[in-house]
């Protein structure tokens, strides 16, 4: 079993703001420009993001708290998929976003370290912060 991806930013925006970017089919595509996503914002709804490479199902929902997910991506084994979390806590005027993924194919670890900051914090960050 591989070590679980834990990652933590500030944001500069509410959790109720990065809750709903982060489950919000407009809002996922507008600020990752990865091509079209189709996210449920119910617990038990499916989503696709990313034009379909990463794909799963919403497992937990805690409106502006929590995102728990069975995520995987198109090219991992045929019904291996991941945990995904999202845990939202205000923090000043921001708030801080910790991330937790395991149960992930080994071999995919960097790639999947660095993906989160390249195709979702960065832009995310962009995206939420006031011009």
């Amino acid at each position: 079993m591989p070590n679980a991806i834990e990652q933590e930013i500030m944001l500069n925006a509410s959790p109720k703001r990065i809750y709903d970017a982060l489950l919000d089919s407009r809002q996922f595509s507008e600020f990752t420009a990865g091509g079209p996503a189709e996210i449920s914002q119910d617990a038990g709804g499916v989503f696709s993001c990313f034009g379909g490479m990463i794909t799963g199902r919403n497992v937990e929902l805690v409106p502006g708290q929590r995102i728990v997910q069975a995520w995987r991506a198109r090219n991992w084994p045929d019904g291996k998929y991941s945990i995904v979390k999202f845990e939202l806590t205000a923090e000043g005027s921001g708030a801080k976003l910790r991330l937790h993924q395991d149960g992930y194919p080994e071999e995919g670890r960097e790639h999947l370290e660095s993906g989160w900051q390249k195709m979702y914090w960065d832009p995310l960050k962009k995206y939420i912060s006031p011009a």
